[in-house]
């Protein structure tokens, strides 16, 4: 696959092999029939340390963790006195972001990971720049959100395809693997305002409408693969699947360690029941987890390592999951976080100790959450 360009037959067959995948599985949800091995060779990226887990229904096989595209303190990674406008307080034309990029993505390769997300304008195009000469092995998940759902006062579906249309040309991008427009937090649509209750930011059931219908068109049209969106609204996220099952392959929402099930009208049990891919953002509660607030330079660097490791290990306990997306600023992290699926892979449990330094550092974080970050306590149970 020369550059980073996709045949029409290769866009077809990879998507046939996933529907493959999916449809045996599916059997297996229904008692039907056992569901075919999965063929290694099919896996993109695959490494034998590397753990792969099927994306919902679109049977794709997605690395057991994945990177997030906020990497928010990247700068401080990289020399003094760069040019620090945009959204990681460097410039994307920046040479020495750009190795950055390039390299943490060639140690993803070299680890077996195969999944990047990208929410932003920058996001998409860096790391598209960061895989030129080798889309085939990765996945790569778009947003566009300066231009999406957030900023439309009235979002209609032939807006949001001309969006995606501008973000594949500005990106230069074929196609999307995914397409998940980043939708406002609290999603839901807007409440009237209540005595002492700031009002909701949200959608209505109009905006959402259109949005579906957008991310409908674009699979049809061949520009993206799979359709989602991104949510921290748990209430929401469940109608949006079951009004739409069709359309929503995947889910991108928040993923926290220690997190509890809900007894009832679970957000876990949604997404099994409709067999739908969940990514999981804010794995380390935004660097709250960390003694160094995820600076990857400092004294608490090794001791932050090892929380990393305990943090993807007791994340993928859960079944639901597909992978956790935490944005990783050095080849080192990206070391550390393969580290912790091998240690799975192997059987390692965590220890009585690892527990309990996960309970600690996890009862700092609730009380160190930004004030942006808050509604994070919101999925203590899910």
């Amino acid at each position: 696959m020369p550059g980073n360009k996709i045949t029409r037959r290769e866009f077809v067959r990879d998507t046939a092999v996933a529907a493959a995948v999916a449809a045996g599985a599916a059997a297996v949800n229904a008692g039907e029939a056992k569901a075919p091995e999965v063929d290694k060779s099919k896996i993109v990226n695959y490494n034998k340390n590397m753990e792969y887990r099927r994306c919902g229904r679109t049977g794709l096989m997605v690395s057991a963790v994945a990177l997030g595209g906020h990497c928010k303190q990247v700068a401080k990674v990289l020399p003094p006195g760069i040019n620090t406008k945009g959204i990681w307080g460097v410039h994307i034309d920046e040479p020495s972001f750009q190795k950055n990029r390039h390299d943490v993505v060639s140690r993803m390769i070299e680890v077996g990971m195969n999944w990047i997300d990208a929410c932003t304008v920058e996001e998409v195009k860096a790391h598209n720049r960061a895989l030129k000469g080798r889309r085939d092995k990765m996945y790569l998940a778009c947003s566009w959100f300066e231009r999406e759902m957030r900023s439309m006062r009235n979002p209609t579906a032939g807006k949001l395809l001309q969006v995606l249309d501008w973000g594949l040309k500005d990106a230069e991008l074929d196609y999307a693997d995914l397409w998940r427009p980043t939708l406002h937090e609290q999603s839901g649509p807007r409440d009237a305002e209540l005595k002492g209750q700031p009002r909701k930011r949200g959608h209505s059931d109009g905006d959402i409408e259109e949005m579906m219908k957008a991310l409908e068109t674009a699979k049809k049209q061949g520009k993206v693969r799979f359709t989602g969106f991104s949510s921290h609204d748990r209430p929401h996220i469940q109608w949006m699947i079951k009004t739409y099952p069709k359309i929503v392959d995947i889910v991108v929402t928040p993923s926290l360690p220690k997190t509890k099930k809900a007894h009832t009208d679970s957000l876990f049990d949604t997404l099994k029941e409709y067999d739908v891919g969940y990514f999981g953002i804010k794995p380390y509660a935004s660097g709250s987890l960390f003694k160094g607030r995820g600076s990857p330079v400092g004294p608490a660097a090794e001791e932050d390592d090892k929380t990393a490791r305990i943090v993807i290990r007791e994340l993928l306990e859960n079944p639901v999951l597909t992978a956790p997306i935490p944005g990783l600023i050095t080849t080192h992290q990206v070391d550390v976080v393969a580290l912790a699926v091998k240690e799975r892979k192997e059987g390692k449990a965590l220890t009585q100790a690892e527990r309990q330094l996960l309970d600690d550092a996890m009862q700092d974080a609730w009380a160190n959450l930004p004030p942006g970050y808050a509604w994070l306590r919101e999925w203590e149970c899910v």
